[in-house]
């Protein structure tokens, strides 16, 4: 138990450090997530705002802050079944403290990358992490759906889905919820403008 907490408490201090702002102040970039669309720090904004490689550092921190507590955890010998909601609160902790990151009064990012990261932690797990990416593609170059904002929600609620069809364990589905549920509040509460949905075939459009 007191374990699981330490690796927790990682996880949720590792999500709360924003690499988009760190860049930021690097590459002299001071302002660029404030004065995005959004207002996320995040990678794309990193990118968008930052540059190539503001944007790359970024995106490296942000699947590292995921994967490093997760891997550790798992690798700290095999979560029990018996506290699967405790073992899923340390998957999620680095998505957790990036949304609502205690470095920067609670008001993070939506935590896709870091997301990917934490996935990546269950290795050699890869069915998480392949079916988010899956889903993403497919919403992003098959059935295409936008803007990004539903194309996020779209594919992790049918990553979830998968998820718990899986047979790997009900921490990892209880992990994977959580931080659907996560990234799902930040995705509504986002200052971002909610367009109305569009959905189509991409070679269509």
């Amino acid at each position: 138990m007191a374990g699981k907490a330490m690796y927790m408490i990682l996880g949720y201090l590792s999500g709360s450090v924003l690499f988009a702002q760190v860049f930021s102040k690097v590459f002299h970039k001071e302002g660029m997530i404030e004065n995005s669309r959004d207002q996320n720090p995040g990678t794309a904004n990193a990118f968008m705002q930052g540059g190539f490689w503001c944007g790359l550092l970024t995106l490296a921190g942000d699947l590292l802050k995921g994967f490093v507590p997760v891997f550790l955890f798992m690798h700290d010998g095999a979560p029990e079944e018996t506290h699967a909601l405790l073992s899923g609160l340390v998957i999620a902790a680095p998505v957790i403290g990036h949304g609502f990151p205690l470095f920067y009064g609670f008001r993070g990012g939506k935590g896709i990358a870091v997301t990917f990261g934490c996935l990546l932690g269950l290795l050699p797990m890869w069915q998480p992490v392949a079916a988010l990416a899956a889903f993403f593609l497919f919403f992003s170059v098959v059935l295409r759906i936008t803007p990004h904002y539903h194309r996020t929600l779209a594919a992790y609620l049918c990553a979830l889905v998968c998820v718990l069809c899986i047979q790997g364990g009900a921490y990892i589905s209880a992990g994977f919820m959580i931080i659907t549920l996560t990234v799902c509040t930040k995705l509504f509460s986002s200052r971002e403008t909610k367009e109305k949905m569009g959905v189509g075939l991409l070679w269509m459009h």
